[in-house]
């Protein structure tokens, strides 16, 4: 990378990194959310395999709806101003959920998760670059790595606290209880289950107010103005993407993003479907996973490993254990004790065992492929992390082709096909789609 885009060598990585790692905390607490959520809604929104996934869709269609208007606000008004822009942005669409759980109305929950997605775009277009930026380009996988630990770490806390306020005694209000009652007697305890929603999400929005305070006087430096100040002629989004590595880029993580919420979000509603009878802590399952992915990156890398070797071992790692998901046993759970059984953890389904597995699968595909898509774009840096966000937008589009193909079908292990070819461009760009630097040549 450019000397120009670093932080001044001066300036201590420690304290900003400590910043940002607070963020990444509440990033994965809010989004990983969802994979408990989205059972939790099918019951009080009674909603089909399908229309249980556009909460994916809302969540995550922010990325690509919100990500170059965010990007021209971060260029005026900088990292530290956008972060803070981004957490009151979130705070109202946590507000939000109070509402839409009162009325128990899906398209208000939707709009909820759309502003929290919203929130999150300049949050996730500011901090990224950041993290890159502030040190040796070599060395950017394993500092997102240790972004991750934090960011997956709240993924594998939330599913708990959430069933611990939410998700006790779900059993009573389940398909077959509810049939037994009457019309407006199933009204009654689905109003209940649905208040549920009201404290979790009020505590929400108090801690994210307090966060949004803490950042606004946090000492945290802003990168040199050729970091953020990006052309504005009409020229500037061509440069962008005369970039085949960036354009890769951004498509390797649509795959990875969407391959990521598959494995983190469907996990509680497929353990649900094979009657787990803890679905709703599952998603835990997978960020384990995803944290032991991402040590293993902060270790390994770049000292033993490079990013994109790293990205290979990922890619083809993700297409075993997706090969996993479909073909594995939905009645043995031998894989489940073997790994996790000896520590006290509950065992479950061999293919649901593969499913958490992808976690650390995906773990260092995000880490590897935003140094490798921003190499060599200098003062475009902060543009071409506006379409790498934009890539995000896989989290919108797969989970809910997934439902679809569930619903479908009739088979929730059989949908799990769609991740092989996400997979398989990941390797295409781990070997050759990081390295091409111009469309044709001449």
């Amino acid at each position: 990378m450019d000397k120009s885009l670093r932080a001044p060598s001066t300036v201590s990585t420690l304290g900003p990194m400590l910043i940002i790692g607070i963020l990444f905390f509440v990033f994965g607490f809010v989004t990983w959310l969802n994979g408990a959520l989205i059972p939790f809604l099918q019951i009080i929104c009674q909603l089909n395999e399908f229309q249980a996934f556009f909460v994916t869709t809302a969540f995550y269609i922010a990325y690509t709806v919100m990500a170059l208007p965010m990007s021209f606000l971060l260029n005026l008004l900088g990292y530290k101003k956008s972060m803070l822009a981004g957490l009151l942005i979130m705070a109202v669409g946590a507000l939000l959920f109070i509402p839409a759980a009162q009325s128990a109305w899906y398209p208000l929950f939707l709009f909820a998760l759309f502003t929290l997605g919203t929130g999150l775009t300049i949050l996730q277009t500011a901090t990224n670059p950041y993290i890159v930026c502030i040190g040796p380009r070599e060395s950017a996988a394993m500092r997102i790595s240790i972004m991750g630990i934090v960011n997956k770490a709240a993924g594998i806390i939330v599913p708990f606290v959430f069933a611990s306020m939410v998700l006790s005694n779900i059993d009573q209000f389940s398909a077959e209880a509810l049939a037994k009652l009457s019309e407006v007697e199933q009204q009654v305890q689905l109003a209940t289950l649905s208040e549920r929603l009201v404290l979790p999400y009020l505590y929400m929005t108090g801690a994210l107010l307090l966060l949004a305070f803490f950042i606004g006087f946090a000492p945290l430096p802003e990168l040199p103005a050729s970091e953020t100040a990006t052309q504005r002629d009409s020229n500037h989004l061509r440069a962008v993407l005369a970039k085949p590595q960036l354009v890769f880029g951004v498509l390797a993580l649509f795959c990875y993003v969407g391959v990521e919420v598959i494995a983190g979000d469907t996990i509680a509603l497929y353990g649900k479907h094979l009657a787990v009878g803890h679905f709703g802590v599952l998603t835990s399952y997978t960020m384990s996973f995803m944290v032991l992915g991402y040590v293993l990156g902060v270790v390994l890398i770049p000292r033993w490993l490079s990013q994109a070797r790293a990205l290979q071992i990922s890619a083809l790692s993700g297409i075993g254990f997706s090969l996993g998901v479909i073909f594995a046993s939905t009645d043995s759970q031998w894989l489940s004790s073997v790994l996790i059984g000896w520590l006290g953890f509950a065992t479950v389904p061999d293919s649901v065992m593969f499913l958490a597995l992808l976690g650390l699968a995906n773990a260092l595909v995000w880490p590897a492929v935003w140094p490798l898509a921003l190499e060599g774009l200098g003062k475009l840096t902060a543009t071409g992390s506006a379409l790498l966000i934009m890539g995000i937008a896989g989290g919108a589009v797969l989970p809910l082709t997934y439902g679809y193909l569930a619903e479908q079908s009739g088979s929730n292990q059989q949908a799990y096909w769609l991740l092989l070819p996400c997979y398989v461009f990941i390797l295409f760009y781990a070997f050759k789609g990081h390295k091409w630097r111009q469309w044709a040549a001449g």
